[in-house]
């Protein structure tokens, strides 16, 4: 795993603030409610929704990848394994998916059951963000060729069929919070829209020819 860096990336990339995320410099940051982000502990609470700190909007369209993994295998060996190795099966899915994105500067925006959607270029903004999608998708790939094997060994099944599906689209989406009563933090577009379209027509996976599989 790369090294871990102190203060929070998008906050230094953004607005040239140096606003620690570990040591006992982030202390007093964690004092005043300033934390790691969920999305990638990289970044922090601020950055994450500096488009309503800053640009003061509830949404901004940027572009953006998209990418969407999913966890094949995992409807039948829920009928076969108990809920404790199912629960063991999506933490290492999660852990994969986590430091294969957030190595590439992505955040998790949702976590689906057995499935994760990640986007690239926001609040890390990099002009070659599909080339870092792309490079994520092939760690997970590489990550879960290790963890699938000892799995395998663990439920007594074949390492073929826990596979992970990996699809990516590029474009402009909208990202910030949705609803009143209950906000949602995510991005919504034409790109997500042809990404869950593919999914739904395969049952719902996320699916693409330039999709890695593992």
């Amino acid at each position: 795993m790369a090294s871990q860096p102190i203060f929070c990336v998008g906050c230094w990339q953004n607005m040239k603030l140096p606003i620690a995320l570990r040591t006992v410099a982030a202390l007093p940051y964690r004092a005043v409610g300033i934390r790691q982000s969920r999305m990638n502990p990289n970044t922090c609470t601020i950055c994450e929704t500096m488009f309503e700190r800053v640009m003061k909007a509830r949404q901004v369209e940027i572009d953006a990848t998209i990418l969407f993994a999913d966890l094949r295998g995992y409807t039948s060996l829920s009928q076969s394994q108990s809920s404790g190795a199912i629960a063991k099966l999506l933490d290492a899915f999660y852990d994969v998916c986590g430091e294969a994105i957030w190595e590439n500067d992505g955040i998790i925006n949702k976590t689906m059951g057995d499935a994760v959607m990640a986007v690239f270029n926001f609040p890390i903004k990099h002009q070659d963000h599909a080339a870092h999608a792309v490079a994520a998708a092939r760690k997970i790939q590489e990550l879960w060729r290790v963890r699938r094997e000892e799995l395998s060994h663990a439920f007594g099944v074949d390492a073929a069929t826990i596979g992970v599906g990996i699809g990516l689209d590029t474009g402009r989406v909208n990202f910030g919070e949705f609803g009143r009563t209950h906000q949602d933090l995510t991005a919504i577009g034409t790109v997500v829209k042809r990404r869950l379209a593919r999914a739904e027509r395969r049952g719902g996976r996320p699916d693409s020819h330039d999709r890695g599989r593992s």
